[in-house]
């Protein structure tokens, strides 16, 4: 079926685009919120993504359904670092490792917490934090394409991603004390 769809798109059936949209906008918006986290934001960002998409859609070489998904994935993860540079809203420290004790795996206890609690954390971390978290965890990108995707040193988004589990970490147990 989408390997139709697809040529349906490239040759520009309105319908073809709609059904698009429709069959994936959750997904997409699900991997928006997760680096933009203001409603707004995401609904430009969104936008930018399908206008990319559906004018990209001639270069795309479609395998599979999940190859397409996976594609359309990296073009709103693309447009959301965009998005962030533009309005240089990440902000990026670098410390050593050595300057880095070890969390251990008791300190950021997520199996205590829903899913959704997890989701609003990292979405209320600072952007560099809350962006190197997805790209390394969701994305499983390697601290080496997070530095090359984002003009950052390799150490640098090892630091973020310390950084962010440690404040996780201290808002994980800053939830649990308040269900006590």
């Amino acid at each position: 079926m989408s390997r139709r769809l697809i040529e349906r798109i490239r040759n520009h059936n309105q319908r073809a685009m709609s059904e698009l949209y429709r069959q994936y906008v959750g997904r997409l918006t699900s991997v928006c919120y997760r680096y933009v986290p203001s409603e707004d934001d995401v609904k430009d960002v969104l936008q930018n993504s399908f206008i990319k998409i559906f004018t990209s859609l001639e270069s795309f070489e479609y395998r599979d359904e999940p190859s397409l998904e996976g594609w359309m994935v990296k073009v709103v993860v693309n447009e959301a670092l965009h998005f962030l540079r533009d309005r240089k809203r990440l902000h990026f420290t670098d410390i050593h490792e050595a300057d880095c004790p070890p969390i251990a795996d008791d300190e950021l206890d997520t199996d205590s917490i829903t899913a959704d609690e997890l989701h609003q954390l990292i979405s209320d971390l600072p952007d560099g934090y809350r962006t190197v978290v997805n790209l390394y965890v969701f994305e499983d990108y390697s601290h080496k394409e997070i530095a090359q995707t984002l003009g950052i040193q390799p150490t640098t988004s090892a630091s973020q991603l310390y950084h962010a589990k440690r404040l996780l970490a201290e808002r994980i147990k800053e939830l649990m004390n308040q269900r006590r």
